[in-house]
């Protein structure tokens, strides 16, 4: 709690500044939020953001936008990620800046980025470094660059919980919404419901994610090719395993190796 109550201290006690922090600070903390917004990049695995409503998978070369006082926490699995946070100020900007958005660094992104790789701590109007890193923050709404997709809804209903650390625990095998429900003594219209009512997602549209997110895990953190990781998350047709993925991240999984 004292490292918690400190962030919030550190990112808030200048509340005009810009402040730019090159650590994993946020991890592992409980849900917390800031008056100001933060742009959190990352580089070399994937990090999860939890929210109240949604976990969000932010991969490697890749942004998350988060409005200012917006309750949130950080987790990752691997040590090789590498993060840069910059909280911004409020002043009056909206739109693009009001929503949380995933979205892919771009060039022009990646070498203001580089421009800057040794500064840190607060930078102050009137300074060319906040002028700087104002720009680099208005450049974000005007790249119009295609969102990262892959959201998972929560709930705290313990018995859909349950199927999902059922289903999360066995993606290498052919998973149906008949199976499932027979396996939890309930109908397939049951079950169906209870998705789409408490998730607001289909059955087959959250094992497409799962499956997809633990792809994505295995790409980063093991040495298996494309075609085992496929075969491991549960798919036996490569073609149909690149599409979908392609689909959820707008990459093929041998791009996103290379990320």
């Amino acid at each position: 709690m004292e490292i918690f109550n400190q962030l919030i201290n550190i990112v808030d006690q200048n509340p005009e500044s810009i402040l730019m922090i090159r650590q994993q600070t946020e991890q592992r903390l409980p849900s917390h939020q800031h008056d100001k917004a933060q742009l959190l990049l990352v580089y070399g695995g994937i990090a999860y953001l939890q929210t109240n409503e949604k976990d969000f998978y932010i991969p490697s070369n890749h942004y998350i936008w988060i409005p200012k006082n917006y309750p949130h926490n950080l987790m990752f699995n691997t040590q090789d990620l590498y993060i840069i946070n910059l909280y911004f100020p409020s002043d009056g900007v909206s739109g693009f800046y009001d929503e949380l958005g995933i979205y892919p660094v771009s060039k022009l992104l990646s070498e203001m980025l580089s421009f800057s790789e040794k500064w840190q701590g607060d930078y102050y109007k009137g300074s060319w470094e906040f002028e700087f890193l104002t720009t680099l923050r208005n450049v974000l709404s005007k790249e119009n660059l295609k969102k990262f997709s892959i959201q998972l809804p929560t709930t705290d209903d313990q018995r859909l919980n349950a199927i999902i650390d059922h289903v999360r625990n066995r993606l290498r095998e052919d998973l149906s919404l008949d199976t499932i429900a027979q396996q939890f003594g309930m109908s397939v219209r049951s079950l169906t419901r209870l998705f789409q009512t408490k998730l607001h997602i289909t059955f087959i549209q959250y094992l497409k994610m799962l499956r997809i997110i633990r792809a994505m895990e295995l790409i980063k953190d093991t040495d298996l090719n494309i075609t085992e990781i496929a075969y491991e998350v549960g798919y036996s047709n490569i073609s149909a395993f690149s599409n979908n993925f392609q689909q959820l991240t707008n990459m093929r999984p041998s791009e996103f190796k290379l990320k």
